[in-house]
């Protein structure tokens, strides 16, 4: 009797290695309802922006309304790039689900995957239901402030930085 491949999926959408697709799906969920809470709390208690919170000496609380995306790239764009960036959010959450799925017991593919998922998810709810995504999290040092950001925000980078590493180990392991 031979063994299934550690990558080949079994009945029931489980892998080989013993790693579920639906785990990664689950992981995607809850950080997205993370993500959609801390909104809710910011749009409940922060009046927004100019108003900040001082948090620490380089950690402010902000409510800022972006309607464009990283670093508020074609925010004033004249309002059709809400629907671009949903079509997006759409098209990435749906070509990574897939993509996640095949590929579940890569645990760094899967996890990034994962991470970016309910990133993408998190700021096109924001998207439809406001046509901006709120951003709370202010970091600064020495004057000079980083773009306001979110807990979606961060799921985007730490998944994306993930997927350039886990990319760069397959290479070496060539």
């Amino acid at each position: 009797m031979t063994t299934p491949d550690p990558g080949t999926t079994i009945p029931g959408g489980t892998t080989a290695a013993g790693t579920s697709g639906l785990s990664w799906l689950w992981l995607a969920a809850l950080v997205l309802v993370l993500d959609q809470i801390t909104k809710r709390v910011v749009l409940a208690q922060f009046a927004p922006y100019p108003a900040v919170i001082a948090i620490t000496r380089f950690f402010n609380l902000v409510h800022v309304h972006n309607t464009g995306a990283a670093f508020s790239f074609l925010a004033d764009a004249g309002g059709w790039q809400r629907w671009f960036f949903v079509g997006l959010g759409f098209a990435a959450v749906g070509l990574l689900t897939v993509l996640m799925l095949r590929h579940a017991a890569q645990t760094w593919f899967a996890l990034a995957a994962s991470l970016i998922i309910s990133g993408a998810i998190g700021n096109t709810i924001d998207r439809l239901s406001w046509g901006h995504v709120i951003d709370f999290i202010d970091l600064h040092a020495g004057g000079w402030h980083w773009p306001a950001f979110n807990i979606a925000d961060s799921c985007i980078v730490v998944g994306a930085a993930l997927l350039v590493l886990d990319e760069l180990r397959r290479v070496r392991r060539g």
